[in-house]
This record gives structure tokens, sequence and C-alpha cells, in this order.
């Protein structure tokens, strides 16, 4: 962490930790977006999973098993999710610094 200055305003400056580091997809390696997308399904299937009683979650499971597609690829109804969703997250994060930039009299 380092105290400095910022448009005459005292402020604090600390180094990112990766965990605070926004995910650039297109700079992932194959490796990189697979255990990725690994890890982020299932903190999605744990968190929707949660959402469902106990019968309804083993009839979830088991569609999810049963339309598994062969191999590593992904279903084409994934890549287009995951593309919205990107695209959503991009507009909203760029919306958010237009609106503290702008709306809010945060300028230099």
């Amino acid at each position: 962490m380092l105290a400095a200055r910022l448009c005459g305003k005292p402020v604090i400056i600390r180094e990112l930790r990766p965990q605070d580091l926004k995910v650039e997809l297109a700079e992932l390696s194959s490796e990189e977006a697979i255990a990725t997308a690994r890890f982020l399904a299932e903190i999605l299937g744990q968190a929707h999973g949660r959402q469902m009683n106990v019968p309804t979650r083993r009839k979830w499971l088991s569609g999810l098993k049963r339309y598994r597609p062969a191999g590593d690829e992904a279903p084409s109804w994934l890549w287009k999710s995951v593309a919205e969703l990107i695209s959503i997250h991009e507009l909203a994060y760029l919306e958010h610094c237009r609106g503290w930039a702008f709306d809010s009299g945060n300028r230099c």
C-alpha cells in the first residue's frame, strides 16, 4: 500500500491481488480457460443446486449427466450464453466507470 494524492486529494493505492483482477478471456491459454470454466461452473452449479429441494436437485443432476456432450466440447447454447454474459458484464463495468467519472463529479 502507498499513500498518494490524486486530483489533489489524498488516496491510498494498493496492489491488486490475483482475485481482484478481471479475467481477460482472450489472454487465457486453452488449459487456463478449461480450468477457469470448471471453477466457475462448479460455483454456479453449487449455487443453483442450493436453490432446489433434494428430489428436484437429483432430477437436475440426472439431466445434466444424460445430456453431457462427449469429450470436452461445450454445447453451442453454453458458448452463446457465455458470450452474452461477458458482453453484459463489460457494458455494466463501462457504465459504472462512466457514472463514477461523470455523474459523481469525480473529475480531476
